[in-house]
């Protein structure tokens, strides 16, 4: 399917919780069976409660929604979080469940914060080697919220409240578009000062990397990617100038790189294949989002003759989406279709073989597929969104919102989702269903007063119906609750 991402402004830096909080180094080695801090997680909890964290997590990841870059791409959505949950599953502490989520931004940064979310750049993924690399950043950002470094930061200036730092980190995203009026937005923040505190960043760090590489290891992972992937970040730091130092919020010395190098002497050789669905990943980032059309066709065509992808099918799928950018349909189709036939089911080429039959015009070939991967694959976000978005080409809307109505009550935060519903109301010419499905995708990226307009919008399509009068009127109220729950803290 193929996605769009709002342009929007950019700019946490890999590991902001890390800048924000100070803890104490508390040792940890392979084999021990902790990694949390019971007593201190306890007292931070009479600080920030979970369900505050959730709260206020949530208000942040609706503003990162509607101001940073967020890839709406099904197939990359689905790889980062089974990649984070096979991490989430050997991490202690865990409150809530963890939502991984993808930057279109080439620099190699990621970040976590409140209540489970972990945000990675698209660099991060296009630089890597290997999947572990990957899987290293995402373990260290994990540990940030497993040990609840926010929380506890809380803990030690209460007088700064989840808010404060809310709004700093909406000032940070702006810097990075707007200097000159993110760091004027940032001096007048109280909280700055104290929250980017470099001294306080070193602590965490070396907490979030020594659990870190636990976790990488007990989730079969390699964990000297970790070390690895630190001198990669070194050498751009070297090559490149350097940002502000308040916004180097995840500063990467020679002692970290150093003493990451001496743990991993502490643990057995792990040798593994390379992973197809991380290079597809990778290939998938680089010409879809990375390259202009005509230079991703340049470049994978090199890719393949050169056999410099780590798994060749990779490269040759990298290949057949820009031959599709470039309106090569059929070259992209011979492609895809051998890919398919080697590994059936594989929902890269899955979606790519939609987008091809679309741009072909040939909406019922891709129904029929996909129709065939629902019966094993039921409410699968890449399976459901692109049947859904084949059934609107053919014109049969009403399929189409059947369908994602009901994915939406497993998957109740999928803006595609919204959007598609959006666009399906609106071609059925059902007005009142379009304005309620861009109000709920409005509430997504934290706009309450204008999904409050829509709805108000759809009120006036109700005619007679009293009980959607009634149905609307409570969820405005819900919106206007949401609002108020913020002016709570």
């Amino acid at each position: 399917m193929r996605q769009f991402f709002r342009s929007g402004i950019l700019g946490v830096s890999m590991g902001i919780a890390s800048a924000l909080l100070p803890v104490s180094s508390v040792g940890q080695s392979i084999g021990s069976d902790k990694n949390t801090l019971p007593d201190i997680g306890v007292v931070a909890s009479e600080v920030l409660t979970l369900d505050k964290e959730m709260l206020v997590g949530d208000a942040i990841m609706r503003q990162m929604r509607g101001q940073a870059p967020v890839i709406d791409d099904p197939v990359l959505t689905e790889y980062i979080q089974d990649l984070g949950n096979r991490l989430v599953l050997q991490a202690e502490n865990t409150k809530f469940p963890f939502e991984f989520f993808i930057i279109n931004n080439s620099v190699m940064n990621a970040f976590a914060f409140y209540g489970g979310h972990v945000g990675v750049h698209s660099g991060i993924i296009t630089r890597a080697d290997t999947e572990s690399e990957v899987a290293s950043v995402l373990a260290h950002e994990v540990t940030h919220v497993t040990q609840r470094h926010l929380a506890r930061r809380a803990l030690s200036q209460q007088r700064s409240s989840p808010l404060q730092i809310a709004s700093m980190l909406g000032s940070i995203l702006l810097a990075m578009a707007n200097p000159e009026a993110g760091i004027a937005a940032m001096q007048t923040s109280s909280a700055m000062a104290s929250q980017l505190n470099i001294d306080y960043t070193r602590s965490n760090e070396q907490e979030a990397d020594r659990i870190g590489i636990d976790i990488l290891y007990q989730a079969g992972f390699d964990p000297k990617a970790a070390s690895t992937f630190f001198g990669k970040m070194a050498e751009e730091y070297r090559t490149s100038s350097r940002p502000p130092e308040r916004l180097l919020t995840h500063p990467l010395t020679e002692k970290r790189i150093a003493d990451a190098r001496n743990r991993m002497r502490r643990y057995p050789d792990v040798r593994l294949r390379p992973s197809l669905s991380f290079n597809l990943a990778k290939a998938r980032l680089l010409a879809r989002y990375q390259f202009e059309p005509d230079y991703a066709l340049e470049h994978f065509k090199a890719v393949v003759e050169n056999d410099t992808f780590a798994i060749r099918d990779a490269g040759l799928y990298g290949l057949a989406i820009a031959y599709l950018a470039n309106e090569e349909n059929l070259k992209a189709k011979q492609i895809n279709d051998q890919l398919l036939a080697r590994t059936p089911g594989n929902l890269f080429y899955v979606d790519l073989a939609t987008d091809i039959a679309l741009a072909m015009g040939k909406a019922d070939e891709a129904i029929t597929m996909l129709q065939k991967e629902l019966e094993h694959k039921p409410r699968n976000s890449v399976v459901v969104l692109n049947l859904a978005n084949a059934y609107m080409a053919s014109d049969n809307n009403d399929a189409a919102i059947e369908l994602i109505r009901d994915y939406l009550l497993v998957h109740p935060h999928d803006q595609l989702a919204y959007q598609l519903l959006s666009n399906a109301y609106k071609a059925e010419k059902s007005y009142k269903g379009m304005h309620q499905s861009k109000a709920e995708l409005l509430a997504l990226y934290g706009a309450y007063p204008n999904a409050i307009d829509e709805l108000q919008h759809a009120y006036n399509y109700t005619g007679d119906d009293h009980l959607e009068k009634q149905r609307i009127r409570a969820r405005i109220q819900q919106f206007r609750d949401e609002q108020e729950k913020l002016k709570q803290f």
